[in-house]
């Protein structure tokens, strides 16, 4: 049984934070993250706004925290949206084989070969800027990836003798693919849903930044920086506290999946289960 390795712990704990920060923000915040108070604007950070205020006299703490729970929102249904049709179609590919196979691979080639976050700057720029364009648009960018590694992982498993077994049973293709193919792959599955995670949060703070994602006044880290940018040299603390928060949660994701894959990949587990 293989440990949790150090730098997975320290990746839970980033995630922890801001999981924990944005579940909070669902009920309190200091302050209120859209009210303007022009009379503490560009505050610097004091024992009232730890963070201190931005131009419309914001507090600067609680639209961080705010702006963490649209960032996991953004993720989890982007998530969603990509491994619920992308591992399927991987698995089907990876049973099927021959002309559904090419099918489906040729068309994730073509769709990779399309920058995601083009089409998400597309998809923001026909239908409006919001936050559900973001999350559908990153989430169907993120397809493609999801079914390559669920083909890839597919792949192997089929060649192995219980699956002959089963086949040789005459068991059903789609009892296959839940019962043997889809426990074995899911270690693969979950790191790079881990690692797309992150994909996601920097598409939607770049979306958000380009002003084609969550809208104003909501609070987000990639609108922050926007709103920021132009008050760099006089408060550059005002970009670095969205920035910390993203790249410390990007962080955060990417070594909780090389913890995961560590603990959950049966190949090195010692084995796949039949």
């Amino acid at each position: 049984m293989r440990r949790f390795p150090l730098t997975g712990w320290v990746g839970a704990a980033l995630v922890a934070i801001t999981v924990t920060m944005a579940v909070v923000a669902l009920f309190w915040t200091p302050y209120d993250p859209v009210h303007a108070v022009p009379e503490v604007r560009l505050a610097g950070p004091n024992a009232e706004h730890l963070l201190g205020t931005d131009r419309f006299g914001r507090d600067v703490f609680s639209r961080i925290m705010a702006g963490s729970h649209i960032t996991l929102y953004v993720g989890v249904v982007a998530v969603t949206i990509a491994a619920v049709i992308g591992v399927p179609l991987g698995i089907l590919a990876a049973m099927r084989g021959g002309f559904v196979d090419n099918v489906v691979m040729r068309t994730a080639d073509l769709m990779l070969a399309f920058p995601g976050l083009l089409l998400a700057i597309v998809a923001g720029a026909v239908w409006g800027p919001s936050t559900l364009t973001a999350m559908a648009a990153i989430g169907v960018a993120g397809v493609p990836s999801f079914a390559r590694v669920a083909r890839s992982g597919a792949m192997q498993i089929l060649h192995l003798d219980f699956i002959a077994s089963a086949r040789v049973s005459k068991v059903p293709g789609p009892v296959i693919a839940l019962r043997h193919i889809a426990p074995n792959i899911a270690g693969l599955v979950t790191v790079q849903a881990t690692v797309f995670f992150a994909l996601a949060i920097l598409a939607e703070a770049g979306l958000s930044y380009l002003g084609l994602g969550t809208p104003a006044p909501a609070a987000s880290w990639g609108r922050m920086l926007q709103d920021a940018q132009t008050l760099l040299g006089t408060h550059p603390l005002l970009a670095l506290w969205p920035g910390l928060a993203i790249g410390l949660t990007v962080l955060g994701f990417n070594l909780l999946g090389d913890g995961l894959r560590d603990l959950l990949d049966p190949r090195l587990r010692g084995g796949l289960n039949a």
